[in-house]
């Protein structure tokens, strides 16, 4: 496992430089890599609907700005500082003023038990409500949430297993 997670590092290190050099099919696989968990602190924050068309700007943001990352090692926690800055941008921005609970784009085709459970998530502290999202939505396993985000693996295993706990007990149920 930990050799898995050093391989990957190594891997995304020589992306990132040939990122920051412009090369463009570096910074989309660096896209395929982390773009289930941008979605995912995003998902955790903005309504569904506008989740995806966040992601495009984090990683427009992200590429404008690669030149001044200092280390390749920060980048996982850099593009996830960028996803959460972009959600609160969202919520700042004058033309959104529509409430989080309930929001629902009518022309999407929607399961409203998903959208229950999203919202359940979203009332839970944010490092269970990360988590959770990435694991349960995104479908990311406890080891590539912890190699993607830079949490210690027993950290994800922590916020899972209190996260659901604490997400039964929200939706009534007795485990």
């Amino acid at each position: 496992m930990m050799m898995l997670v050093e391989s990957l590092a190594s891997e995304d290190d020589g992306l990132i430089r040939a990122a920051v050099r412009g090369d463009r099919g570096a910074f989309g696989e660096l896209y395929v890599r982390y773009a289930r968990m941008v979605h995912g602190i995003l998902l955790a924050r903005v309504p569904p609907a506008d989740a995806e068309d966040l992601v495009q700007d984090v990683f427009v943001s992200a590429m404008k700005q690669l030149r001044g990352l200092r280390t390749t090692g920060a980048f996982r926690g850099w593009l996830a500082s960028i996803a959460r800055n972009r959600a609160m941008d969202y919520f700042r921005a004058a033309h959104r003023e529509e409430p989080l609970d309930g929001h629902r784009d009518p022309s999407r085709p929607g399961n409203d038990d998903a959208l229950v459970a999203l919202d359940l998530i979203r009332n839970l502290p944010e490092a269970y409500r990360e988590t959770l999202i990435l694991r349960l939505v995104e479908g990311m396993t406890g080891p590539e949430i912890a190699e993607r985000t830079g949490l210690k693996p027993e950290s994800v295993r922590v916020n899972l297993c209190r996260g659901m706990k604490m997400l039964r007990e929200l939706s009534g149920g007795k485990r």
